[in-house]
């Protein structure tokens, strides 16, 4: 899928899947998630303009998981969506 900054294409980017073109899942197999891991998912729905992500996280004892929000999206204009891995 194509990367867009201002409009303009400026290449592509690869994420684990989309699911119906609409939302981002970023898969781990880490210990735990950390700030960097929510970050590139947060990059990731900002460079294919998409409203929504989730993060899954394989790695731990248990299943880790966090949904992640583009608030530069229209879509979001409005909410404010806090991301917190603690």
């Amino acid at each position: 899928m194509s990367s867009f900054y201002e409009g303009v294409n400026i290449g592509t980017r690869r994420v684990d899947f989309f699911v119906e073109d609409k939302i981002m899942t970023e898969l781990k197999a880490v210990s735990h998630l950390d700030d960097t891991n929510l970050n590139q998912a947060i990059n990731y729905l900002e460079a294919y303009n998409l409203q929504v992500g989730l993060l899954l996280n394989f790695g731990s004892k248990k299943l880790e998981f966090k949904r992640t929000y583009n608030n530069k999206h229209p879509d979001n204009a409005g909410h404010v969506k806090k991301h917190d891995l603690s």
